[in-house]
């Protein structure tokens, strides 16, 4: 990226058509306006790109919030078609990428949904919003310059009014200003040509840009903030994601840096994060929020000799006590058939079994994968 800014033979290449087109109008007599006004054309270019970029990425970020049912909600919504595709596809790996770095696989599922909708929708959708992003900017262009004319025609100025007036009325749609012509001599030119120019080649130039627009061009041509997922993964994914010290739950607060205490409706197993029962190397099936109900069931923080009770959890340490884990028995099935369905791997991953005091209770097993699904439409 550095080389393609700054080494002369690159700029020199990429310029090449520019320059050879603005040549040719030197050997045919062209006229020192009509060069001239090549010259903004062929640096209006760019601007122009990035500006139709833009503003159909923004459009289509709008449109697949609306449409797509896993980015219509909140992250609670979002996190519920994440575990159903989990659930659908398979792949511990998954899962655990899932649990262990869950902001990662968010934004990764929210750019698989975008990239998967632009590639499903594009002739429908996409591309017609560019088009249509295409002709209003072509006629805004249109108007500046026409106006520019009349502006400085009334008030008896040259070329250099003439370009302040156009780059100040396309301020609010281009990156373009009269800077980006320094070093271009423009003597003796009549503005009024200019008017002429523009409007014979804009259309040529917003036609070059249509034709390279594709699903492959869209988020390459696009500055990494303004890509579609990156819009999307800015309205879903600034909230908390500190998840419990037991079971890896995030904290659904929406706010990143909130004050209240860190929460989650339904907990998970606690085997799920690795741990196991003291003393032995058989992975934990409890849950946290039946755990804290309890007045004699207590747990040692950090792998140490120290013994808390579950009911004053918080006083474990810092990890523990901004979490607010309230006594009930809310438990989602999900969870206990994920434990069922993937024994094998997750004992294989911690190099712990669940046996003895850590044996995975009969009536799990009888979830079924869609009872498991379907708990999360009934509880999320």
């Amino acid at each position: 990226m550095f080389r393609e800014v700054n080494d002369p033979v690159l700029y020199l290449k990429k310029k090449r058509n520019e320059y050879y087109s603005i040549f040719k109008k030197y050997c045919d007599g062209a006229t020192s306006a009509a060069i001239f006004g090549e010259i903004i054309c062929q640096k209006l270019k760019r601007p122009i790109e990035q500006s139709l970029y833009k503003q159909t990425a923004r459009d289509l970020a709008d449109e697949i919030r609306s449409n797509c049912p896993s980015l219509n909600g909140n992250r609670s919504n979002l996190e519920k078609h994440i575990l159903k595709s989990l659930a659908e596809e398979g792949k511990f790996y998954a899962f655990n990428d899932y649990i262990q770095y869950p902001k990662d696989h968010f934004k990764s599922f929210i750019t698989d949904e975008v990239n998967q909708y632009i590639r499903d929708q594009f002739i429908i959708s996409v591309q017609p919003k560019m088009n249509k992003n295409i002709e209003d900017l072509q006629k805004k262009i249109l108007t500046a310059a026409h106006e520019s004319t009349e502006d400085v025609e009334v008030k008896s100025g040259d070329v250099d009014l003439w370009l302040k007036f156009f780059t100040q009325m396309l301020s609010d749609v281009l990156i373009f200003s009269v800077k980006d012509l320094s070093g271009v001599k423009h003597d003796n030119v009549f503005f009024k040509l200019l008017e002429d120019v523009i409007i014979t080649e804009l259309p040529f130039i917003m036609s070059d840009i249509s034709r390279e627009f594709s699903t492959d061009t869209f988020n390459v041509k696009l500055d990494a903030n303004n890509r579609p997922d990156e819009i999307l993964i800015g309205h879903l994914c600034q909230c908390c994601w500190v998840q419990c010290p037991f079971c890896r739950a995030i904290c659904t607060n929406t706010i990143e840096d909130h004050d209240e205490d860190y929460s989650v409706p339904f907990h998970r197993v606690n085997g799920i994060n690795g741990i196991k029962y003291k003393g032995t190397t058989n992975l934990s099936v409890e849950i946290c929020k039946t755990q804290v109900s309890s007045n004699m069931t207590y747990f040692y923080p950090d792998s140490t000799d120290r013994r808390v009770f579950w009911r004053v959890y918080r006083s474990a340490g810092e990890r523990f006590e901004k979490w607010s884990i309230t006594p009930d028995l809310a438990e989602l099935p999900y969870w206990k058939w994920f434990v069922c369905r993937f024994q094998k791997d997750l004992e294989k991953h911690y190099k712990k079994t669940f046996q003895n005091r850590g044996k995975i209770p009969d009536e799990w097993r009888q979830i079924t994968r869609q009872e498991a699904v379907e708990s999360l439409d009934k509880y999320i």
